[in-house]
Order: C-alpha cells, then sequence, then structure tokens
C-alpha cells in the first residue's frame, strides 16, 4: 500500500499523527535544502525549529486543500511557505536599488520564454551552473542570455548594479504572485514539459501564455526547483524524526504497522 502525498495532507489536516510524522521525516530535509540555499547564514542555526511549528499547523496554507495534488505541487506550495516564514526571522532590508516588475518586463519583453526562465532564476539566487541544470542547457549559454537581459535592465532603470535581480528577488517574487489569472496553466502543465510528457501542441499551448505571464514564468521556475530539491533528498532517521515530533508536540512514535515503510507517491 503506497501512502501518497494526498494521503499525508489529509491525515494532517485531520491532526493524525502518522500524516505529521512522514511529513516530518520526509519534507524536513527539503526544508533543510531550502533554507541553505535562500538563508544560507541563519540556515545553520536553528533556523528550521523556527520556522518549522508555523508551517506544522493544520491551517496552515501548505494543508488547506485536500485535493489530490503531485507531490511537487505540494512542494512548491511549501516552498512559498518556508521562504515567508523565513524571510520574516530573519528581516531582510529593502534592497540598494530596486526594480519593479513592470520595468523588468518591459526590458525583456522580447526575450523567449527559456531566457525569462534564465533571467528569473537569478532572482532565486541560482548561479549560470546551477540554473544550467535546472534548465538543462549549458552554463555559457546562461551566462550570455544574463549578460543580453543586464543591458536592456540597464537601458530601463536610472541606477543598475549587477545584484539588482538577486537583491530584488523577493519583491519581484511577490509580485508576480499578484497577476495570476484564469488562464494560467495548472502545476500539471509545467510538470508534463519538465517531464517530457507534454505533446507538441500542449507546450506550444503553454508556452504562449507563459512567455508572457510572470506569475506563470515563476510558478514554472519554482516547479524545476522542486524536481532538483528532491533529486537525492532521504527521509529523516527515526532519532531525528522523533526530535521534530517533540518540537510541533506530537507524541513519541509506537514505530509499528506498515507506515513504517511509507513508500512516497506522486
Amino acid at each position: 500500500m503506497v501512502y501518497t502525498c494526498y494521503d499525508m495532507v489529509n491525515d494532517c489536516r485531520s491532526g493524525r499523527p502518522e500524516g505529521w510524522s512522514y511529513f516530518i521525516s520526509n519534507y524536513v530535509p527539503v526544508i533543510r535544502r531550502i533554507l541553505a540555499h535562500y538563508h544560507p547564514a541563519a540556515s545553520s542555526g536553528g533556523f528550521v525549529e523556527q520556522v518549522l511549528p508555523g508551517i506544522c499547523r493544520p491551517e496552515s496554507s501548505v494543508f488547506a486543500s485536500l485535493e489530490p495534488a503531485p507531490e511537487r505541487s505540494f512542494l512548491a506550495e511549501l516552498r512559498q511557505q518556508v521562504l515567508a516564514a523565513a524571510d520574516e526571522l530573519a528581516r531582510i532590508p529593502p534592497p540598494p536599488i530596486e526594480i519593479d516588475l513592470e520595468t523588468l518586463a518591459a526590458a525583456l519583453a522580447d526575450l523567449t520564454l527559456t531566457e525569462k526562465q534564465t533571467v528569473w532564476l537569478e532572482t532565486m539566487l541560482y548561479s549560470q551552473e546551477a540554473s544550467g541544470t535546472l534548465l538543462r542547457m549549458e552554463a555559457r549559454t546562461v551566462e550570455k542570455i544574463r549578460a543580453k537581459a543586464a543591458e536592456r535592465i540597464r537601458g530601463k532603470t536610472d541606477a543598475w548594479n549587477s545584484a539588482l535581480l538577486a537583491n530584488n528577488g523577493r519583491q519581484l517574487a511577490k509580485a508576480a504572485a499578484c497577476v495570476r489569472t484564469a488562464e494560467c496553466p495548472p502545476s500539471k502543465i509545467f510538470l508534463d514539459v519538465l517531464d517530457g510528457r507534454a505533446t507538441w501542441r500542449g507546450r506550444e499551448e503553454m508556452e504562449r501564455h507563459t512567455s508572457a505571464c510572470w506569475y506563470c514564468i515563476d510558478h514554472f521556475c519554482r516547479l524545476a526547483e522542486v524536481v532538483e530539491l528532491l533529486r537525492g533528498s532521504a527521509p529523516l532517521s527515526m532519532q531525528e524524526t522523533e526530535k521534530f515530533r517533540d518540537l510541533i508536540g506530537l507524541p513519541q512514535s509506537k514505530q509499528a504497522g506498515w507506515k513504517r515503510f511509507w513508500a512516497r507517491g506522486n
């Protein structure tokens, strides 16, 4: 019997310890990787322990939906909540030079979807090499695209520096979250493209909309990021899982039954 992400969300919403145990064991390692990337200076100082209790509530938006959803869609939402909580704790100061989404969109209007994704991953603090891995392209190609984008951005702004996009990533992501429309494709469409399952026509329709929609560009990039976050992620040991169970107030597990051998479902 496979215990799926949907089962976990349902159990967490119902307050069942087995759901929270599964979440802790399988997704705390992912939370650690998210924090290590976006908050490297703070992630080693008990940051997970500070972020986790707020997320592990039945009313948390991570667990708000009981609709069946792929694991990676769940993780894309988890990522958003982890970063929101971590950013609040870290109290990140405003960037020295600001750029809004409208200015960025105008500067990059003539770029292709892939080129815009390459630039957006810079706002997500991904290096040329890491962006190349996520988008399956050479780092040198990423470098060329970003150089072209930088020229266009400089032409639309009064001030610019090489860290402009990285420094404004949080604000740009918040702005992108506000431009969602009814035409935005569901996560499955992007996951089909990432998995190589999309038809030529389906991919063309997705690109036609997404190339002009910064909500979808952000969403597409987050799903690509989630695929990489899951790769090589191993569950916590039983001892570590118990430590986090204590943190969120769960009773000690009895370690009996088939759920000791959970298989992650998609």
